[in-house]
């Protein structure tokens, strides 16, 4: 009976403690289930979003204050990249993966694409200590912040303090990652009953349910599990996903398994960006040679027909949310133009 007591007691502040954090700033969109992120840890404020938007942007966080997170992972493609297959850094050093896209992060329990970090809140110490990303270290990240009054002044309206510490940086910088939820594309609209799909897109769908929704599933459009996609491996990058992580034989080649929303927006696709449109990803697919690795495996093949492929890409055009692409609210704030020219 107490058991029973002290449980009820946690559940309710736990749904009290995430009301507040989604007031105005965070709210569970329509069929998406319960988030995976504990905001009891890290409650939302408006003036931590606030403090993480600002650190997101600024290259203060690399070694030579030349690349900022958004480097690699623009509003304008969905918090990806676009404009080449892997990540660049400090020095025109190039990374060893494809940035992949930032949004629904608190429906994720792991990161990157290998898993490697298993909490958002740790996830940015990933790319500020990668020699060929930022070239950084946590610790001089505090000291350059605390010896920066605008920074000082952010602090201390965030955290009603102004000392600068790595945990505050880490958790500020999740406050305003969380709040990239994608959630308004034509699928959406459907499913609220506020549109509907064109007979081509529904044909899409129905492809879609029956080939890919184990991995990419609804609403999320994934799992966000780990899976193979038997792309063959690139003999420079060697990249064994998650086998490199955890040196177990059943990993190697495990990769995340990513959302299938905003694929407009979000190419390069796959761990390496070796595929720049939809149509090269379902050839890779539907090749013969992927059917033989998918039956080695005991996975079910893709078929799809010229024109089940062309249904297929339709609808997944219709998973575009081009207001959060667009949205205003995520962009490069302007108060750090500001500080920058004084």
């Amino acid at each position: 009976m107490k058991k029973n007591v002290i449980a009820i007691i946690a559940i309710f502040f736990f749904l009290l403690s995430f009301r507040q954090a989604q007031k105005g700033v965070f709210e569970i969109p329509y069929l998406f289930p319960k988030p995976a992120y504990n905001f009891t840890n890290n409650p939302l404020d408006s003036n931590k979003i606030k403090l993480g938007r600002l650190l997101f942007y600024d290259a203060i966080l690399s070694k030579d204050n030349s690349v900022s997170c958004s480097s690699c992972h623009s509003p304008f493609s969905a918090f990806a990249h676009n404009d080449h297959n892997l990540s660049h850094g400090i020095n025109d050093q190039i990374g060893v993966r494809n940035a992949p896209a930032l949004f629904n992060l608190a429906w994720q329990t792991t990161f990157m694409w290998d898993g490697a970090i298993n909490h958002l809140d740790m996830q940015a110490l990933a790319p500020i200590s990668s020699p060929t990303e930022m070239g950084e270290n946590i610790a001089t990240v505090v000291s350059k912040l605390q010896n920066d009054s605008f920074y000082r002044n952010k602090f201390y309206q965030a955290y009603t303090d102004s000392i600068v510490t790595g945990e505050k940086v880490l958790k500020a910088l999740s406050q305003f990652q969380l709040t990239l939820v994608s959630s308004n594309s034509k699928y959406d609209k459907v499913k609220r009953g506020k549109a509907d799909f064109s007979e081509q897109e529904l044909k899409g769908y129905t492809l879609f349910q029956k080939n890919c929704n184990s991995c990419h599933r609804e609403p999320l459009f994934s799992t966000y599990g780990f899976g193979k996609n038997f792309i063959p491996i690139d003999s420079t990058l060697k990249d064994y996903g998650k086998g490199a992580v955890s040196e177990s034989k059943k990993d190697s080649l495990l990769f995340k398994i990513p959302s299938l929303r905003n694929l407009k927006y979000s190419y390069p696709y796959v761990h390496d960006g070796r595929f720049y449109t939809l149509n090269n990803v379902l050839n890779h697919y539907i090749s013969e040679e992927t059917k033989l690795k998918f039956k080695k495996e005991g996975l079910k093949k893709i078929n799809l027909s010229a024109e089940g492929k062309v249904d297929l890409i339709s609808f997944l055009l219709t998973l575009n949310d081009k207001e959060f692409v667009f949205n205003q609210k995520h962009r490069f704030p302007r108060e750090l133009l500001v500080k920058w020219r004084e």
